[in-house]
């Protein structure tokens, strides 16, 4: 009689949360953050981001991924979350692509 073996796999995350805390000027801070450089120092240069009303400033950093596909695919899902909203893809310093709103 053969034996069944199960694999399982460990999930990989290539971030983890920092601990919430005050931050250097005795305000609380909001939510929780990512620290990147916790993962072993790997580079998450993929990030989507949404913006304000006014596209002065990102509101929300939505995704940091270090894969291309999977930064785009919440991309995608950005635009279709937020239609009014100017979102970003970017690739470190670069903009790959940007939704901005029809009508804005």
């Amino acid at each position: 009689m053969r034996a069944l073996v199960q694999i399982i796999a460990r999930p990989f995350f290539p971030y983890r949360l920092a601990p919430s805390g005050r931050d250097g000027d005795g305000g609380e801070r909001d939510g929780a953050s990512f620290d990147t450089q916790a993962a072993g120092g790997e580079d998450l240069p993929y990030k989507v981001e949404v913006w304000d009303e006014e596209k002065k400033v990102v509101e929300q950093k939505l995704a940091i991924t270090a894969n291309a596909s999977i930064g785009y695919a919440a991309y995608y899902e950005a635009t279709k979350e937020f239609p009014d909203r100017f979102v970003t893809l970017r690739h470190k310093n670069r903009t790959v692509a940007r939704w901005n709103p029809p009508g804005h």
